[in-house]
């Protein structure tokens, strides 16, 4: 059983012993099995916590087992609801029944339930967002290190770095603060081994500008980087805590008169919309990025098309509008 698994305390209290066992194990399965991160973990087990307790209000009691497999559309449709009268938008909705719906699958696999009823409700419509990507020449001055916003040099460096491996090979940030020094990409390292979302692996091929700005961070750096330590330290030798690198865009955004939206992870949708604009296909960029479905990675087609005809309409001699 993994050592990270989520508390349960809150779903014991609102499930009787059958139905806890069952989501024991579900979770135990989640983790050591399906190897999801902890972060998915911990929402899979907030959404099905709040069933339980709409549950427990709907039919009068904590449920059961049995009461779970007489489920019908109509009481995910009332759970839907409730949620929606709490405010809740339809993101949140659409990824609170996919978990509900894991965990019935799961039960349906066991031959527990019958699982029919949750696939008969459609998640709620929601609007389509973009990422939005920086420009190129903005990325660069992102993760160029020379505007010394920092008052150590070493630090700079680093943010620097961080910002060019996001920038540079499309990494999450999480991906790079979780490099260790023995995997720091060397001068002439051509490719990186990188595990992503769910423990998977993917190879992204390394720049030299990512090579040269992991190095001058390393020569700087005032503290030892052990080879199984962490490549990136914060300001007192310990590991790096991401949000020191969202701090450090935020003021690169100030100071290059950036909006809100330039964010470390918009220098990844930066990475592949650049990629998709210069030529590369989208199953290239879907390796690259570590996307499990080929879906995510064609919403950045729509990004170029934005852009394309937002030029076609600046540039037109017949728009009209000029």
């Amino acid at each position: 059983m993994s050592t990270t698994a989520p508390d349960l305390s809150d779903l014991l209290v609102t499930a009787k012993p059958d139905l806890n066992n069952r989501i024991g194990l579900w979770l135990d399965h989640l983790s050591d099995e399906r190897r999801l991160s902890d972060k998915t973990l911990v929402a899979y087990e907030r959404d099905l916590r709040q069933f339980l307790r709409f549950l427990t209000e709907h039919l009068g009691g904590a449920p059961s087992l049995k009461d779970v497999a007489a489920l019908r559309p109509a009481d995910f449709r009332g759970f839907l609801a409730s949620r929606r009268r709490q405010g809740v938008k339809s993101r949140s909705l659409a990824r609170g029944l996919a978990g509900i719906r894991s965990f019935l699958k799961y039960l349906e696999r066991r031959g527990d339930v019958n699982a029919a009823a949750s696939d008969a409700v459609r998640p709620p419509r929601q609007a389509r967002s973009l990422p939005k990507p920086v420009s190129s020449r903005d990325a660069i001055d992102v993760t160029s290190g020379e505007l010394a916003l920092e008052t150590a040099p070493w630090i700079e460096a680093r943010n620097a770095a961080v910002l060019t491996l996001l920038y540079g090979c499309g990494l999450r940030i999480s991906e790079a603060l979780s490099l260790t020094g023995k995997m720091a990409p060397v001068p002439g390292t051509r490719t990186m081994r990188i595990v992503g979302k769910g423990r998977k692996e993917r190879i992204v091929p390394i720049l030299p500008a990512v090579c040269d700005a992991v190095a001058h961070y390393v020569k700087l750096c005032p503290f030892t980087i052990e080879a199984d330590g962490p490549l990136f330290l914060g300001a007192r030798g310990g590991p790096l805590n991401p949000r020191m690198i969202q701090l450090a865009m935020a003021k690169l955004r100030g100071a290059l008169g950036l909006p809100d939206t330039a964010t470390p992870h918009a220098l990844r949708h930066s990475f592949a919309t650049h990629l998709l604009a210069g030529g590369g296909d989208l199953r290239t960029i879907q390796e690259l990025l570590g996307h499990a479905s080929l879906a995510s990675t064609q919403i950045y087609t729509e990004i170029d098309s934005a852009h394309l005809l937002a030029a076609y309409d600046r540039a037109h001699p017949r728009n009209g509008t000029k």
